[in-house]
């Protein structure tokens, strides 16, 4: 009898022991962000209608059903006037770009959002305890973080890790980094950079599906300050409450609907297939399985469970589910941090999620003011839901990110404050959405579709805008 009681007291110790533990471990493993700052490139940069018509005008390789596909695209893009990029494109040195144009253009953004981090959070460079790079088209040597490292004079005790091919989902990779290293390094700073090398990656060639990037892509990035210190948790301006990340880069289809690749004429670029969206439908299916049950309560689980096994006996199909059946995902979700990829992408995860135009709009109006700046998107959405005072203490943040590989890798954040901060969005919030329905590309270059139009109107048609044409070494029609 004693033995037993013992046994069972011994027993009732130990689970009491494993539950204390646990719970303490979880606390430990915060992951706070205190900061992040968005680049804005000068004005000098910016890719206006008439810049960017002289970029195509340079490019030999392309002619009227070329420049056709391009308007096309560009109206349908979402893409506005003010986006950045990169100054050898600028200059018209796109097919010349330097090794010292990428690190110029790394300088830039790196160092101008890390200044002003520091400067705005009080944290010095020698308090930084890890530093996560991500960016996918330019890895130097020396790496990106030791560049940092060497501009800022940082301790040679810290952690730097690089990370290269990730895409546009790198941003939240990184983040895991963090959050994972956390675990380890205890009440420490991290800083995460995600950016994008355009310089050297314009591409010049005429395959279509490559000509996509060249519409879609622009200068940006951002820099983010973590911590895993609670006692700075009221300077926090979010926590990080849950992540998942999915790959299904074991399929062939997936694998190559977003891949870098060089054309007939050995131009390098980016190939963005037709299955791109059906990859990144997959992915995102099989991100949320796996994350929605973590952020969801309960009872809208077992509604949504009641809800499609009455679907099932009732042998509806998918497309008759409707709104009735879907998970609500409103329930736990105040605000959808969507990456800006491109309006196709924006409308897609809205019809999927059963989002409206209001949620949509951070992701739309972000894609228009800056274009698709890669792994750096996500914070420019998150600095225009800021800017127009959205986020409230308490409010949750779900943020989803796609990238070549083909990734999904999705975080949900919990606002620790208000956030007010006009951030990046400071000269021009007051201008978004904007009311202006008509397309700048179409009201001056629309002419381009009429039918009737021969080599000596088009050649007048450019020369009357003030656009030089070269039309030597070109096939027109």
């Amino acid at each position: 009898m004693e033995v037993t009681t013992t046994l069972c007291l011994v027993s009732l110790f130990y689970i009491i022991f494993y539950i204390c533990r646990s719970i303490f471990l979880k606390r430990d493993r915060c992951c706070y962000m205190l900061h992040y700052e968005c680049y804005k490139a000068p004005k000098e940069q910016i890719l206006d209608t008439m810049s960017c018509a002289k970029v195509v005008l340079r490019n030999s390789n392309l002619g009227l059903q070329e420049y056709r596909f391009l308007l096309r695209t560009m109206v349908g893009s979402g893409i506005g006037e003010q986006t950045y990029c990169p100054k050898p494109i600028i200059e018209g040195r796109e097919e010349s770009s330097t090794l010292k144009d990428s690190l110029s253009e790394m300088d830039a953004i790196i160092f101008d959002t890390l200044d002003n981090l520091f400067a705005k959070t009080g944290v010095s460079p020698s308090q930084i305890d890890i530093v996560v790079t991500s960016v996918s088209l330019f890895s130097p040597v020396p790496s990106l973080t030791a560049r940092i490292m060497n501009r800022y004079k940082m301790r040679d005790t810290f952690k730097t890790f690089n990370l290269s091919g990730m895409g546009c989902s790198g941003s939240v990779i990184a983040i895991d980094v963090v959050q994972q290293l956390f675990k380890t390094y205890k009440n420490s700073y991290a800083i995460v950079v995600s950016t994008e090398s355009m310089s050297a990656n314009w591409y010049s060639g005429k395959e279509k599906s490559m000509m996509l990037s060249n519409i879609l892509f622009r200068t940006g990035g951002c820099s983010m300050l973590f911590t895993n210190n609670r006692a700075l948790k009221h300077r926090a301006l979010m926590k990080l409450t849950s992540m998942v990340r999915t790959h299904i880069g074991s399929r062939d289809e997936a694998y190559g609907s977003c891949i870098q690749v060089e054309d007939e004429l050995g131009f390098k670029g980016f190939h963005l297939s037709r299955s791109l969206g059906k990859s990144g439908a997959e992915a995102l299916t099989m991100n949320f399985r796996t994350l929605l049950p973590k952020i969801l309560p309960l009872w809208e689980i077992l509604r949504y469970t009641i809800a499609s096994y009455h679907r099932n006996r009732a042998n509806k199909t998918t497309s008759d589910e409707g709104e009735e059946f879907g998970i609500n995902l409103k329930s736990s979700i105040d605000h959808f941090c969507i990456h800006p990829g491109g309006r196709a992408i924006i409308d897609g995860a809205g019809k999927s999620l059963g989002l409206n135009p209001y949620d949509l709009e951070p992701a739309r109006m972000a894609l228009h003011r800056f274009g698709n700046t890669s792994s750096g998107g996500l914070w420019y959405v998150l600095g225009y839901m800021e800017a127009k005072k959205r986020l409230k203490k308490g409010d949750k943040i779900l943020m989803i990110s796609l990238g070549a590989g083909f990734k999904c890798n999705n975080c949900v954040w919990k606002v620790m404050k208000n956030m007010e901060d006009p951030n990046v969005w400071k000269d021009c919030i007051d201008q978004y959405p904007p009311t202006i329905t008509t397309n700048p590309f179409a009201d001056k270059f629309d002419w381009i579709n009429d039918q009737s139009l021969d080599f000596t109107k088009m050649i007048e048609k450019f020369k009357g805008l003030n656009l030089e044409v070269d039309t030597t070494a070109r096939v027109w029609f």
